[in-house]
């Protein structure tokens, strides 16, 4: 007879197709009986972070929802801080754990439902007889909220016999939010008509908007305000007219095209939450600027918001479609700037005055080989900065950053393996920094399997902690704790099956050509190990030093 193991796994492979994680005592049951008796794709990481990176990767990059799995105790506590960033990115996965026996604790177990909802996720454990229920509860659970959710099986219950599946509801998907009352239509009469008197009109998206497929909603909005448009980072390529979009806002935004933006005088925002990256520190919009929000939190999220409305993004932006009609717009404010000189960044030196790479002109030249059809996948460090500056994208389900949310390093390798397998087509690049690389260098080896030809990283390394040293070491702070001695992460990439280029000039990339052109099916990943200079300061990160002298 089936497991109470079998029975979560079962019922979860009949929602969820892809699980990612490392075997151990706690989950040996459940990932049997997702290898013998589902459909549902196991991808083996080798450190249990990458479990929950993984699925939370393959969610931005599908919208479909994943799962991690780990063994009890250090299996457990190895997932925190993925997890936390995944509940900070409002991401849903479930992460499917070993857990103490319903007896009690053992030496060497912790508590688990406490450490999950330290970091904001919340643990649903099953029986033997509500495994399945159950299963269906926290997939419903994280798809509504939009977080990740703990499924727990205990130690002594994982084998047990439990009888035939039962037949359970398939989970219920969040209804999208409309506007509702008469503050929130008159709100949406009030952001109309500004936005048809407005002589600079600009429209501004994030994560959010695209999540709720407002892209061709926004695109209509914009033709017939004729506004300016840009996204947050997480939203880039929301708009579908690029003609008239200034890029990124916040510190990865070009110098000019935030100028255009400080000019607006109405300002409408969809899904983007405003954080202090996005709003360059209180600086994006100037005084004078008339700014709305529309947004599923229960309130407006920063202080220069004037207008609020509690909406779907892609609901709201077709009601004002819907009251602007087809007048077009009273101003011709896009006509009149150049908005390609407007989003050009500074194109770098070929090498450094310290005799090593330029990051701007290598991430300028990286982006003219690259290929059209791919998703960049980033760590988190100082290098941020250079992809999401000089590598576009095509829609925001093309570039994530895991980690950003949560402010955290290391989860870059296990990113591609998430990300791969939910596009089997498209060549996943990770842009990661020397110090997250080493720290989640176990998962190289996972990077390299699971996207093989169709994958390849970029390592910015400067041997060093640079965005430590950008923000202690020009403080006078000993540098020693901020420095790394210089890795070859070419080797790394060598010695489980990858080809490692250190690339030290502009026409070492020219690798990169070749490789590109190659069928994907007879080449090997690869890892393009940068030998930057750290004397290269990215924009964003100057304006961090400058907020924090």
């Amino acid at each position: 007879m089936p497991s109470v193991s079998a029975h979560v796994a079962l019922t979860l492979a009949q929602h969820i197709d892809a699980v990612f994680g490392v075997m151990g005592n706690g989950n040996a049951y459940f990932l049997d009986a997702i290898e013998t008796q589902t459909d549902a794709v196991f991808t083996a990481v080798r450190h249990e972070q990458g479990a929950v990176v993984a699925a939370d990767a393959h969610f931005r990059t599908s919208g479909r929802i994943a799962a991690g799995t780990s063994t009890y105790g250090a299996g457990f506590t190895n997932t925190l801080t993925a997890l936390a960033e995944a509940v900070q990115a409002r991401v849903p996965l479930v992460l499917v754990v070993g857990d103490e026996p319903t007896s009690g604790p053992r030496p060497w177990d912790v508590d688990q439902i406490a450490l999950a909802s330290a970091v904001g996720a919340r643990t649903y454990t099953v029986g033997r007889a509500d495994a399945a229920a159950t299963t269906v509860i926290a997939i419903e659970h994280a798809l509504t909220y939009r977080v990740p959710v703990v499924l727990a099986i205990p130690y002594d219950v994982a084998a047990l016999d439990a009888g035939e599946v039962p037949d359970a509801p398939s989970p219920r998907t969040p209804t999208p939010l409309a506007p509702r009352g008469e503050f929130a239509e008159g709100m949406l009469d009030e952001i109309a008509s500004v936005l048809a008197g407005a002589e600079r009109p600009f429209l501004l998206a994030g994560r959010g908007a695209w999540l709720s497929g407002a892209s061709t909603a926004l695109g209509e909005l914009a033709a017939a305000t004729g506004a300016l448009t840009a996204s947050s980072a997480l939203g880039r390529g929301v708009f579908p007219d690029t003609r008239y979009d200034l890029g990124v806002t916040g510190g990865f935004g070009a110098d000019g095209a935030m100028e255009l933006v400080r000019s607006a005088d109405v300002a409408v925002v969809f899904g983007a939450s405003l954080n202090q990256f996005t709003m360059r520190f209180g600086d994006l919009f100037a005084p004078g600027t008339r700014v709305y929000q529309i947004d599923i939190a229960p309130a407006a999220t920063h202080a220069h918001v004037g207008g609020f409305v509690r909406a779907d993004a892609r609901l709201a932006a077709e009601a004002l479609v819907a009251r602007l009609g087809d007048t077009g717009p009273a101003h011709s404010w896009r006509e009149s700037v150049d908005v390609a000189a407007a989003r050009t960044y500074d194109a770098g030196d070929d090498l450094a005055p310290d005799g090593r790479l330029d990051p701007r002109s290598t991430a300028r030249r990286i982006a003219e080989l690259l290929p059209e059809d791919r998703v960049v996948v980033s760590d988190g460090g100082h290098f941020i900065g250079w992809a999401n500056m000089y590598w576009p994208v095509a829609a925001p389900d093309r570039m994530m950053m895991v980690g950003t949310a949560f402010q955290s390093i290391g989860l870059g390798w296990p990113s591609v393996v998430g990300a791969a397998l939910a596009r089997r087509e498209s060549t996943v690049v990770l842009t990661s920094g020397d110090g997250g690389g080493l720290m989640a260098i176990a998962d190289l080896e996972s990077a390299v399997r699971a996207a093989g030809g169709r994958g390849m990283a970029v390592v910015w390394n400067d041997a060093a902690y640079g965005a430590e040293v950008n923000l202690y070491g020009l403080k006078g702070l000993a540098e020693g704790p901020m420095r790394i001695p210089q890795v070859d992460f070419a080797a790394f990439g060598a010695a489980v099956g990858a080809e490692g280029i250190v690339v030290r000039t502009l026409s070492d990339l020219d690798r990169l050509a070749s490789w590109v052109e190659e069928d994907p099916s007879s080449r090997r990943f690869l890892l393009l190990d940068l030998r930057i200079s750290g004397d290269v300061i990215a924009p964003y990160q100057q304006e961090i030093i400058r907020v924090n002298s």
